[in-house]
């Protein structure tokens, strides 16, 4: 099991692999004491002045009806106590468990906070609230136009011209298809239609997206074919190419990755196949960096445990160029890290 020094103490461990160095600057459970017995499918989004806001669901397990989203924010060094921020209640004598909640800030400042509300993940619905002062307080939610689900795990992107694209996918009620899509809406989450992906025969869901030079864009997706599948853009999101395997495992687990500010790629991934059992193949959880999209080297290692689910990463990089990592460990608690990259010599 990982050791986690004290949050007020800053890490200066140094990864040097690849002549990529990798400073943790801090390492940390991001809860201790809590009033759920298991969490999952955590998200950040960078507030600004220092701030990172989580957000992740939690219950008795997985698809309880008392599982909400919950939050927390980090300023500075330490995490504040954990609050209900969105639930599943239809009426006084019914409610729904909430799922994957994921935050994203426009540049128009307004933080959204989607998350998915139902049975399971082949009948729930999209619902999302909005805050105006970075989550001191946030409006009733809305639910989605019928037919759309927004960002089914990892954050959505803005372009140049205020455009939103979101990183969704279904899965059919007989639990035989997976399929990825995108949808899009305006600067300010109006407007939306839906964008078709030619899946070919993966089973796929949960993608990320990334961004390249001249307008061209990357997905990469979880599957069922023991890969991560991409597919690509080169008309800002428009059309995309017919899914193809990348040279990455996994072990149909969810992944999360970032483009960073100078241009290279990050991704946080589970690099093992799957086994028998669902949770198999979750035990090791790795950093890999790319300058292309294409060709990946591991740099850094999160977890590595012959048993047990580390997963679901959320990765993001804020205003000063730090990188920022949560992940379910054990359905009981999300871990957080903060990053530097520093190039060796």
């Amino acid at each position: 099991m990982r050791i986690f020094l004290p949050i007020v103490i800053i890490l200066f461990f140094c990864s040097n692999t690849y002549g990529q160095k990798v400073e943790i600057l801090q390492s940390t459970p991001i809860f201790k004491q809590v009033p759920f017995e298991a969490c999952h499918a955590s998200t950040l989004v960078d507030l600004g002045n220092g701030k990172i806001m989580a957000t992740w669901f939690g219950g008795k397990y997985e698809g309880s009806k008392d599982v909400v989203i919950w939050s927390a924010i980090k300023n500075g060094t330490n995490w504040s106590q954990p609050l209900e921020i969105a639930n599943g209640i239809q009426n006084d004598t019914s409610r729904l468990a909430c799922w994957n909640p994921v935050l994203f800030k426009a540049k128009n400042d307004i933080l959204f906070l989607h998350y998915k509300v139902g049975l399971n993940p082949r009948e729930w619905w999209a619902e999302y609230k909005t805050s105006v002062n970075s989550g001191k307080s946030w409006y009733k939610a809305k639910k989605l136009p019928d037919g759309f689900l927004g960002p089914i795990k990892n954050k959505p992107i803005q372009l140049a011209d205020g455009t939103i694209l979101y990183p969704s996918s279904t899965e059919s009620k007989d639990e035989k298809t997976w399929n990825i899509h995108i949808e899009k809406s305006d600067a300010n989450g109006k407007n939306w239609r839906k964008i078709k992906i030619n899946c070919d025969t993966f089973g796929v869901i949960q993608p990320s997206i990334l961004i390249h030079p001249k307008g061209k864009l990357q997905l990469l997706c979880r599957s069922r074919q023991n890969v991560i599948v991409e597919s690509w853009s080169v008309d800002h999101g428009e059309t995309w190419s017919k899914l193809k395997p990348t040279k990455l495992p996994n072990p149909n687990s969810g992944s999360d990755a970032v483009s960073l500010k100078d241009g290279r790629q990050l991704l946080v991934y589970n690099p093992l196949t799957a086994g028998k059992n669902w949770w198999e193949g979750r035990s090791v959880l790795k950093l890999a960096i790319s300058t292309d999209g294409e060709n990946w080297k591991d740099i850094y290692t999160l977890e590595n445990h012959l048993q047990g689910e580390y997963s679901y990463p959320a990765i993001i990089q804020d205003q000063n160029g730090n990188i920022h990592i949560s992940y379910t460990a054990e359905r009981k608690k999300i871990t957080y890290m903060e990053i530097r990259l520093v190039r060796s010599p």
